[in-house]
């Protein structure tokens, strides 16, 4: 009798890929696991509850242990890491094996390692996972790209550990190459604003209102019940009663105010300024990241540089009531901000993605689903060739109705001096899609004044230059 092989592999015990290696069992899947952290290795065998599991540090012991053609999962630190561990990976693979990279890669990366692989017949896919540590244990929102017949390979796995929305699996092939990774970019790039747009909430609750942690988990709560049902509402009402296990506070009064990132929302901006395509709230959610971290010069300017009084003078329902209309009309903004650039990426690389599929495994497992994405998912069914999400005639209409509060919420923070960078983004951005008139005219005057650049004009075709009577200046 031979020794056991393993349907598939996972290599990186780390949190998420120990995770999903459990999840894949409770499916009825064997995975060996590899990673060079003796200790991970451990941890990986330790929790292993009644799973009869394998683990090693020795990659050709794992890829000895694999059925073939074999599928190796990746879940390690985007980069230089995932071409180290393909490299030690292709003098002991076959042809077609494949290898699935489920990390946070940037798209170009995925499209170098696809043609790179192809040429020694080996097949790699691009899968973005979202969910956290919860989500890979217990069904993650799934994004895989790149070849149809390599996904079909993977599609009964990636259907049955996904999570489920009204028992639908939270996964569908997303298109060619690196579609996958890109639709995982953009879902961080919406996080990034929506987290951001919840942070800003928190400031003026905290700071304008006064609020205790008791009151801020109260209306987080609330929250979470109505339009603004979301995991990261959910969590954040979470955060306010977690107590501290080193002093009597709460713990979020704790933790420095100085934000990370790991550089997904930055190249969601990059490319969406690349496309020339308009996502001014995940811009200022980065933007944002970045100041916090500057946490020294900020206590400096604070003793130096004015500004009006936090405190407002303000029933707390009305607040309360405005800003939970102003939050859920900004998240509208992000997601349509979000589902453009994707529809314009779509046409760019050739991905034929179809954003009703991508709405609906959203819905459940990712870290930005919402209940606002039944809705969204609806709207582009009906009408999926709108140009923009604000036009549907569901959100139209909430918009409409919610403008005055995201207003109203605006001109609090401009009166109390409290930074409001994402919900100013969001206003800015529905008036100015919804202006038939923006005065670039003027900036096309003085490019063309400045630099000979051409302009167009409102009466005739063609492109002009004019010789401007120019003094010295």
């Amino acid at each position: 009798m031979g020794k056991k092989l393993y349907d598939y592999g996972m290599i990186g015990l780390g949190t998420m890929g120990r995770n999903l290696v459990y999840n894949m069992y409770d499916h009825g899947y064997t995975v060996a696991g590899l990673d060079k952290d003796l200790s991970k290795v451990e941890t990986f065998k330790q929790e292993k509850g009644n799973y009869d599991l394998f683990g090693t540090h020795i990659i050709k012991e794992f890829t000895d242990a694999l059925k073939k053609p074999r599928v190796i999962l990746l879940l390690v630190p985007a980069g230089h890491v995932v071409d180290s561990v393909i490299n030690k990976l292709k003098p002991l693979m076959s042809k077609d094996d494949l290898v699935i990279d489920c990390g946070n890669s940037h798209y170009t990366d995925t499209n170098i390692r696809i043609k790179k692989l192809e040429k020694i017949k080996i097949h790699f896919m691009g899968v973005g996972i979202s969910g956290g540590e919860s989500g890979a244990r217990n069904g993650p929102s799934i994004m895989p790209g790149g070849s149809k017949k390599a996904y079909e390979r993977v599609a009964h796995l990636l259907q049955s550990i996904s999570a489920k929305a009204n028992g639908v699996p939270c996964v569908a092939y997303l298109g060619p190459d690196s579609a996958g990774h890109y639709v995982k970019m953009v879902h961080n790039g919406i996080e990034y604003a929506f987290m951001q747009l919840i942070a800003e909430s928190y400031q003026l609750l905290k700071q304008a209102a006064g609020m205790s942690n008791d009151e801020l988990h109260d209306i987080f709560l609330k929250w979470n019940n109505g339009s603004l049902k979301s995991y990261l509402v959910s969590i954040t009402a979470d955060i306010f009663k977690q107590k501290d296990n080193l002093t009597e506070n709460c713990l979020i009064d704790m933790i420095l105010d100085s934000a990370h990132q790991k550089g997904t929302g930055a190249w969601t901006t990059e490319d969406a300024m690349a496309l020339q395509v308009p996502v001014p709230v995940i811009d200022a959610a980065v933007s944002m990241r970045n100041i916090s971290i500057l946490k020294e010069e900020r206590l400096v300017a604070q003793k130096q540089l004015l500004g009006p009084d936090n405190k407002l003078n303000i029933d707390k329902k009305v607040l309360v009531y405005s800003l939970e209309n102003a939050l859920y009309f900004s998240i509208i903004t992000v997601f349509a901000q979000g589902m453009a650039l994707l529809k314009s990426a779509s046409d760019a690389y050739h991905y034929d993605l179809k954003l009703e599929d991508i709405a609906g495994i959203w819905r459940e497992g990712c870290i930005i689903r919402a209940s606002v994405l039944d809705d969204i998912m609806a709207a582009i069914t009906e009408h999926p060739l709108l140009s923009n999400l604000m036009l549907s005639g569901v959100f139209k209409e909430k918009l409409a109705v919610l403008q005055d509060n995201a207003r109203k919420i605006v001109k609090t923070g401009i009166d109390t001096g409290i930074p409001l960078p994402a919900f100013m983004a969001s206003l800015s951005y529905y008036d100015s899609y919804r202006s038939g008139w923006l005065p670039d005219n003027l900036l096309q005057a003085q490019r063309d004044y400045f630099g000979a650049h051409t302009y167009e004009r409102t009466d005739r075709k063609g492109t002009f230059h004019t010789e401007w009577n120019q003094k010295q200046h």
